[in-house]
């Protein structure tokens, strides 16, 4: 049920994806690829700029809005994703019945991706009845492998009911300061609270026992912000980390946990002197595509933190999603409602005044149905 089956499926499968592309082409008759990677090809090349765009964008419902107010965001700008944000308290039900309201309004070949943050202790979206109380990611790391598997299968679960297909958990980042200082990470208890390997382990444990209840996840924030003191969510200080390299250990838990497939990389927002000093880690080709896609090998989608946050206030709202996509990534995640439709217009007049660009949203957009297929959620 997770993103992106081993690596060499998906070169197979992008190879046949490329012959694929050439043969629609020529309008020479061709063998169809029944891969979920040949499927998102044959799906995505039948799809308008806009719904190319469309699968691209994340928009938030938070806790006490109406899921009204994404349905034509959903219906006819195409969002293939929504994040279920805020403080929900209205149990399993509650929230089952907003993400069902939501599915409703997309096409019932090509449903969201329904995602959370649901990570446990002090970050856990989703609350009341039929939800237990997850203890912090740092209490997790106390748990044997097997005993974190077992319990985020239930967790899982209890996601699954309530209509959620993406946990945007776990946090693979190693605090490497003072955690008292470490202001997104340390001071939350978000961390397994574990040395490297350590870490890399209890997230491999987390996806898989997500995985066995049919939930994907996202291992953020790549290559990790254990190293800074600022929270990128609040702030623009604080967020350069000195310290990290391509071949420490920090990276090496992230690369790690992609062995068990989680759905997706979530890119972090801080900035990596020692790697790309120029641009924060979602808007780095150099860590994103040379090195992640490119040298690590990862296929799969790679999406944003939030791309309101304070840490990018200095972009303009419409070039938050191109610089993403510019970057090699594929899935712009939005905190902000008002944030939404600015990253959907910004994409839009890119791709059309752009070919390459275009080819980079259509390439990003077979990636995330390619997600889609494999979880059953495309037909």
């Amino acid at each position: 049920m997770n993103a992106g089956s081993n690596q060499s499926e998906q070169s197979n499968s992008q190879q046949s994806g490329a012959s694929h592309d050439a043969l629609d082409k020529s309008n020479v008759p061709s063998v169809m690829d029944d891969s979920p990677h040949g499927k998102a090809v044959a799906a995505v090349n039948a799809m308008s700029l806009a719904e190319r765009v469309g699968q691209l964008v994340m928009a938030p419902l938070y806790a006490g809005s109406d899921p009204s107010s994404l349905q034509n965001l959903i219906m006819n700008q195409h969002i293939g994703s929504v994040l279920i944000i805020g403080n929900w308290n209205s149990g399993t039900a509650g929230v089952a019945a907003a993400t069902s309201a939501l599915q409703s309004y997309a096409p019932a070949n090509n449903r969201l991706l329904m995602t959370t943050d649901q990570e446990g202790g002090l970050v856990q979206h989703l609350q009341g009845s039929g939800f237990d109380q997850m203890p912090s990611a740092t209490d997790q790391g106390t748990m044997s492998t097997d005993q974190l598997r077992r319990s985020a299968a239930v967790w899982g679960s209890q996601l699954k009911s309530a209509g959620i297909n993406v946990d945007l958990a776990p946090v693979v980042g190693t605090v490497t300061v003072d955690r008292t200082t470490n202001d997104p990470v340390g001071a939350l208890d978000r961390d397994f609270g574990l040395d490297a390997a350590g870490n890399a382990d209890h997230a491999k444990a987390f996806i898989q026992g997500m995985a066995d209840s049919g939930i994907g996840s996202a291992i953020k924030h790549y290559p990790g912000l254990g190293s800074v003191t600022g929270n990128t969510d609040f702030t623009a200080d604080g967020i350069l980390d000195t310290t990290t390299t391509l071949d420490g250990a920090e990276i090496n838990a992230f690369n790690s946990a992609l062995e068990v497939n989680p759905s997706m990389v979530m890119m972090s927002l801080a900035t990596y002197q020692a790697i790309d000093p120029n641009n924060p880690a979602v808007f780095s080709s150099t860590l994103v595509t040379d090195y992640l896609r490119n040298t690590v090998g990862f296929q799969g989608v790679i999406t944003s933190d939030s791309l309101s946050a304070t840490a990018l206030s200095g972009v303009q709202p419409s070039d938050l999603g191109v610089r993403l996509v510019e970057a090699g990534g594929d899935l712009a995640c939005i905190g902000a409602f008002d944030y939404v439709q600015q990253v959907l217009d910004g994409l839009n007049a890119k791709a059309a005044a752009d070919s390459a660009f275009a080819d980079k949203v259509k390439q990003s957009a077979i990636r995330v149905m390619t997600l889609k297929y494999d979880m059953e959620l495309a037909k």
